[in-house]
C-alpha cells in the first residue's frame, strides 16, 4: 500500500513538473546595434620587466608568480658584500682627497701670503695655486665615485616600479646575475586593454578619422593638416568587448587607432582600453570586438531560443493557450547582446520558448 501512495506521489509530481509552462519571450522589434566584429587579444597597458642593474648572486626572491606587488616593495636581494666593500672603498677615497685638498689649500694660503711679501716667485705661486685646483677636482671626482658607488649599493635591493602581478619569475636563489639579466615579469591588472587588426577598407565604416589641425609652414609653402595628438586617431569609435568565460559584454572606456597601416596585411591595429579594474581579464585572453557602425529596428529573439538540428534552425512558438509548436525560422546577424535577428518565420509579438531542449522533450510525453 505504501509503495502504490509513493509510486502515484512520483507520477503525480512527474505531470505537474511536466505541465508546467516553458518561460517564453516575444518577438519584438527593437533598436539594436549593427557592428563590425574583430578578434583581438587582451594585454596589460602596464607591463614591463625587471632587470639586474649590477652583478652579484641572488640572495632572497620575495615574490613568486601570481602574487600582488605593491610600488616600492623589494621583490627580490643581489648579495650586497661586494657592493658594501666598493662602496667603503670609495668613502675611504672620499676622506683621502678632501685631506689632500685641505693640505693643497693651506700650502696655496701660505704661498698667497710669502708671495704677497716677496719671499717666493709667481712661479712658485702659480704651483700652489694649480696643486690646489687639482686637489679639488680629485675631491669632486672621489665624490661623484662615493656617489656611485652608493647607488650601485641601492640596486642590490630590487624594488617594483609600480603596483601589480607578478606574471614571470626568470631567476633562482643563489644564481649569478649580470647587469641587463631579466628578473621579473610583472603587468598593472587595473588597466587593460584588446589589440586588434582592422582592415583598412573598415576604418570609414566604423567611424575611425583623424582630427585634423593646421600646421602652417615657412611662408609661401602653405599648411598642412596633422592631428593634435600627434598623429592619433579619433578616441571617439564606440565599441564593445565580448568576453567568453563567462560570457558578458563590457562597453570600451576608450579606442584608439594607430595611424600607420600594415604593409603585408593593410590593416591598421586597434588599441581598445577598458574600464579601469575591471575583473576576470587577464593578458593574453581572447576577446572578440565590437565596433558598433549604425543603429537599426529588426525583429529579434534571444539566441538561446533557437534550435539547431543539422541544416534544421528552429523555434518551439507558444500560444496564449500554452501549446507549444516547433517552426522553422530563418535568421539574420546576432546582436551583440545575445539576441539574434529573425528574418523570416515568426511575427511580432509571438512568443518562444527559452529552453527548446527542455520544451521539446516535455511536450514529447
Amino acid at each position: 500500500m505504501k509503495r502504490l501512495w509513493f509510486f502515484c506521489l512520483l507520477l503525480g509530481a512527474a505531470i505537474a513538473h511536466a505541465a508546467e509552462p516553458p518561460a517564453v519571450a516575444t518577438a519584438q522589434y527593437r533598436e539594436v546595434a549593427q557592428t563590425y566584429t574583430a578578434d583581438g587579444l587582451v594585454e596589460a597597458t602596464r607591463q614591463s620587466t625587471v632587470s639586474a642593474q649590477i652583478g652579484g648572486r641572488v640572495k632572497t626572491i620575495n615574490f613568486d608568480v601570481g602574487d600582488h606587488v605593491n610600488k616600492g616593495q623589494v621583490i627580490l636581494h643581489i648579495d650586497e658584500r661586494e657592493a658594501v666593500q666598493a662602496l667603503a672603498g670609495s668613502q675611504a677615497q672620499v676622506l683621502q682627497a678632501q685631506a689632500n685638498m685641505q693640505n693643497a689649500k693651506a700650502v696655496y694660503e701660505r704661498a698667497s701670503r710669502l708671495f704677497a711679501q716677496k719671499f717666493i716667485s709667481q712661479a712658485a705661486l702659480d704651483k700652489a695655486q694649480a696643486d690646489y685646483k687639482v686637489a679639488l677636482a680629485q675631491a669632486a671626482a672621489s665624490e661623484a665615485g662615493a656617489g656611485q658607488a652608493s647607488l650601485a649599493h641601492g640596486y642590490t635591493a630590487v624594488m617594483a616600479p609600480y603596483s601589480g602581478v607578478v606574471a614571470a619569475r626568470l631567476v633562482e636563489v643563489g644564481e649569478m646575475v649580470v647587469p641587463g639579466k631579466p628578473l621579473m615579469t610583472g603587468f598593472d591588472p587595473s588597466e587593460m586593454r584588446v589589440v586588434v587588426s582592422v582592415p583598412q577598407d573598415k576604418l570609414a565604416e566604423i567611424g575611425a578619422r583623424m582630427n585634423p589641425h593646421p600646421i602652417p609652414l615657412p611662408e609661401g609653402e602653405g599648411t598642412i593638416a596633422l592631428s593634435p595628438s600627434g598623429g592619433k586617431m579619433d578616441r571617439g569609435l564606440e565599441a564593445m568587448v565580448e568576453l567568453s568565460s563567462p560570457k558578458r559584454l563590457v562597453k570600451a572606456a576608450s579606442t584608439t587607432i594607430k595611424p600607420v597601416a600594415d604593409a603585408h596585411t593593410h590593416s591598421m591595429q586597434a588599441r581598445v582600453y577598458l574600464p579601469k579594474n575591471e575583473a576576470g581579464i587577464y593578458p593574453g585572453m581572447f576577446v572578440r570586438v565590437h565596433f558598433v557602425v549604425g543603429k537599426a529596428s529588426k525583429l529579434v529573439i534571444p539566441a538561446s531560443a533557437v534550435l539547431r538540428r543539422s541544416e534544421v534552425v528552429a523555434v518551439y512558438v507558444v500560444d496564449e493557450k500554452g501549446s507549444v509548436k516547433l517552426r522553422q525560422v530563418r535568421l539574420g546577424e546576432a546582436t551583440a547582446d545575445g539576441a539574434v535577428e529573425v528574418l523570416a518565420g515568426l511575427n511580432p509579438g509571438e512568443k518562444v520558448a527559452l529552453d527548446p531542449v527542455k520544451t521539446g522533450m516535455a511536450s514529447a510525453r
